[in-house]
């Protein structure tokens, strides 16, 4: 970890009671949902974090208990810094509030991730479906999404395919 963030990662401990994972030199603090809101303000007011690099989500299934987390990638321009902070969440009813007051950019990242992975970011502005139909059911970035198998047609299974392929009715 740098050593200007120790300081930084230390404050967001003790205000927070987060913990800390460091990996490969890069720290990872977890923080509960209820606190990220006032977590990042903090870290975009007082510490420089102006830009909301990432924000995505982690699918541990089968574990239920936290089944995602949800990370968001901060980096500092300024101070050359970056810090993850991550937010466990159940796999149940996942909910966490939204951060669209902080960082407007997380507003179609949301989305994205209501979308894709079926977390709810609670108070979200807009939380409509962007990369899916609505009608489609199912969130496809989850571990236990269906994948659709097709077999290849060839030459020596050519006549099985054609068989279970639907064909305009004439």
């Amino acid at each position: 970890m740098d050593i200007k963030l120790e300081p930084i990662v230390k404050i967001i401990q003790e205000k927070f009671g987060a913990t800390l994972e460091e990996f490969r030199g890069e720290a990872h603090l977890f923080v509960k949902s209820e606190q990220i809101v006032e977590a990042l303000t903090l870290l975009r007011d007082e510490h420089h974090f102006e830009l909301l690099s990432v924000l995505n989500a982690v699918d541990y299934f089968p574990q239920q208990t936290p089944r995602f987390h949800v990370v968001y990638q901060l980096t500092s321009i300024a101070k050359n810094l970056s810090v993850q902070i991550r937010v466990p969440v159940n796999g149940d009813n996942p909910k966490v509030p939204t951060v669209t007051g902080v960082y407007a950019v997380a507003n179609w990242r949301e989305r994205e991730l209501l979308d894709m992975f079926g977390v709810e970011f609670e108070g979200h502005p807009d939380p409509r479906r962007i990369l899916t139909p609505e009608g489609m059911e199912g969130h496809p970035l989850r571990r236990d999404f269906p994948l659709g198998y097709e077999e290849p047609q060839f030459t020596f299974n050519f006549d099985e395919i054609r068989v279970q392929k639907p064909s305009p009715k004439e």
